[in-house]
């Protein structure tokens, strides 16, 4: 590979332009030169409040410009970045403090006072030194700007850990070198096709990888522009992607109903050059309308947290096929498996194995795992998949069952083992059902106790609110006698997804 890959607290140094613009927010352009300046300060300011190196640090927070500054400052100063979803409730948020043996957590103020939480309570509750994002921080971190600095030695240490499900319900932390998350943004770069005056749109939420590397690592690599939106508003993305004359857009593809709506209404968008969609398979129907209505083919693209994540898109200027994710990134191997992962022919279904600099270290604390993710040299995503003639590769359904909700990975025991929680719930079961617009929704099966007092659907969506996060919350909920099952007493889910067919 002719190619070397940095540190992630140092990726904008790649391509550095000090007065290009890099990031717009609201209001707020933020130069390349500021951007380093702000970068450096915060580590700084992490520095001396003692974070140190391998320390593993939560950031929880939405949207905006410090979150960049946050996860860069964290890596430049060697410790390890524990992104997660600012919905999660407090106990979620305690299992992942314990499994990580973070040390410290980085909250917004917005999302604190949402769940109601204050530093005092977090630290005894997740047993972390807890840090508030807000005007304070700013301002100390804005007078701690010093001499440059890089704490990282080798860009093969773990920058990040991602929280990721698995096959024993309990997420587990994926982890991701400095090396495997900007590899990935060079290897996206060179299949997009990028040109240096390109301007992205991060809409997509920053903790989650899909963002983090396609719309932020990508474009800080390269020396072009973001445009970071708070929350996905239809109203507010038109606008943004209008005014800031915007070039390549990534969603999943719920957002694209957006574009289609707009096309519709007449609406145009001259500038927009390339439109990514991943997190969950996009609709044929969908691609469909984009293109007819819009003008614009989207680009769909395969990826998984343990890859950094791309692994596969359509090509931008090259032949697209709807209902295929396309052809391999540069420099990965990508193969469709048999029971011995030898390489099957084209048309014939297996597991997609994957093999690159981008693939994951491996889980944290979880060796048995990790053995099995990583065997014979490939990583196991766990997908079945075809290859064409063309060597364009499809997704027929997922080994793993897992339930992906607006491009988030929900497992279905997870939300089972909250509703077992409730005392009238005897028995239990959660499938994934196809959306037009999420991709997928969660439908929950009930039985309950014959002796149980009366307990209704609103009842158990309040139980799970308090307990998961709300992406987590089935749309449904499905009172029955009694659930099918197999002889050796599993429940048959796809039995139960044929009754709503």
């Amino acid at each position: 590979m002719d190619f070397k890959a940095g540190t992630i607290g140092s990726v904008y140094k790649n391509y550095f332009r000090p007065e290009h613009d890099a990031l717009y927010f609201k209001d707020r352009t933020y130069s390349y030169a500021d951007l380093d300046d702000n970068v450096r300060a915060f580590a700084n300011y992490l520095k001396d409040k003692g974070i140190a190196k391998g320390d593993k640090v939560i950031l929880d927070a939405g949207n905006c410009p410090e979150f960049l500054f946050l996860y860069l400052a964290i890596a430049r100063n060697a410790a390890v970045v524990v992104p997660v979803n600012p919905m999660l409730t407090n106990p979620e948020l305690t299992y992942i403090a314990g499994d990580s043996d973070a040390k410290w957590m980085i909250i917004q103020d917005g999302v604190m006072a949402k769940h109601g939480y204050t530093a005092e309570s977090l630290e005894k509750t997740l047993g972390v030194k807890a840090l508030v994002l807000g005007e304070e921080m700013i301002k100390e971190a804005a007078v701690a700007l010093r001499d440059d600095f890089d704490l990282v030695e080798d860009v093969n240490e773990i920058s990040t850990f991602l929280y990721t499900s698995g096959t024993t319900g309990q997420p587990k932390a994926a982890m991701l070198s400095h090396h495997n998350l900007v590899v990935n943004a060079w290897q996206d770069a060179v299949m997009l096709q990028m040109y240096e005056e390109d301007v992205f749109m991060c809409v997509l939420p920053m903790f989650h990888v899909f963002a983090f590397t396609t719309s932020i690592l990508i474009p800080l690599f390269k020396g072009t522009a973001t445009v970071i939106v708070e929350t996905f508003s239809p109203k507010t993305v038109i606008g943004e992607l209008l005014e800031r004359k915007v070039n390549i857009f990534l969603g999943v593809p719920a957002m694209y109903m957006v574009l289609i709506e707009a096309g519709k209404n007449n609406i145009k968008f001259p500038d927009l050059r390339i439109a990514v969609s991943g997190g969950s398979a996009l609709p044929v129907e969908i691609y469909k309308q984009t293109k007819a209505v819009v003008g614009l083919p989207v680009i769909e693209g395969y990826g998984l947290t343990e890859a950094s994540p791309a692994c596969c898109f359509n090509p931008t200027y090259g032949k697209h096929k709807a209902g295929s994710i396309g052809v391999h990134i540069p420099e990965i191997t990508v193969r469709v498996g048999g029971e011995n992962d030898e390489e099957l022919p084209a048309g014939e279904v297996g597991e997609l194995l994957i093999r690159g600099e981008n693939v994951m270290h491996g889980y944290y604390k979880r060796p048995e795992e990790t053995a099995e993710a990583l065997r014979n040299g490939w990583l196991h995503t766990g997908d079945l998949a075809s290859k064409d003639e063309d060597g364009y590769f499809y997704i027929v359904d997922r080994k793993k069952d897992i339930v992906v909700v607006a491009g988030l990975n929900v497992y279905p025991r997870e939300v089972e083992e909250a509703l077992y929680q409730h005392p009238a719930v005897k028995d239990a079961a959660v499938v994934g059902e196809a959306d037009a617009l999420r991709g997928e929704i969660l439908v929950a099966y009930v039985v309950l106790k014959e002796d149980a007092p009366e307990t209704d659907g609103k009842a158990l969506l309040a139980w799970l609110k308090e307990r998961l996060a709300a992406y987590k919350i089935p749309r449904r909920i499905e009172f029955k006698d009694e659930l099918p099952r197999n002889s050796s007493g599993k429940v048959l889910k796809r039995e139960l997804k044929g009754e709503e067919e």
